[in-house]
């Protein structure tokens, strides 16, 4: 299986090959913007999948937040662009998960602290916390996982 970056770089000559000029530009920036993270700082770094999906899921929520600005300000057809780039950006996200499957993950990692001879309360929040965050890894939000969490413990 080939890595996301893989995947984008194939993208942009599918994209080319159907004249898709959002998609393209769209999947040309977002690898720009890989690669601005990958030589920023001291040292070049190489970005694995979990931090270009944190990269391409802040790169889509940027270009939902710019289409709102954009839909305020009585710009319809710039705010149709943004949010026509986010959708692309949004399809090389994972499938995100329904509530119901978070609140089943949640449940699971308390029975396993239980089975497990530790009965977890509030103090060991971020014993249930560490396992379920790496479960769900973005696919739901993260404030909402801490409330579920919260208010199984409590």
């Amino acid at each position: 299986m080939s890595t996301l970056k893989e995947r984008l770089h194939a993208d942009v000559v599918t994209h080319m090959k159907e004249r898709n000029k959002t998609a393209l530009t769209t999947v040309r920036n977002v690898l720009g913007e890989i690669e601005t993270r990958e030589k920023s700082g001291k040292t070049p770094v190489v970005l694995d999948d979990a931090q270009v999906t944190s990269l391409l899921q802040k790169e889509a929520a940027k270009r939902r937040d710019t289409a709102r600005i954009y839909t305020e300000a009585g710009e319809p057809d710039r705010a149709a662009a943004e949010i026509a780039e986010a959708e692309v950006i949004e399809a090389y996200l994972p499938k995100a998960l329904t509530e119901a499957e978070v609140e089943a993950i949640v449940d699971a990692v308390i029975a396993e602290l239980t089975a497990a001879g530790q009965a977890p309360g509030m103090r060991q929040m971020g014993d249930v916390m560490k396992p379920v965050t790496a479960k769900v890894a973005g696919r739901f939000d993260g404030k909402a996982v801490s409330q579920m969490v919260r208010s199984r413990l409590a």
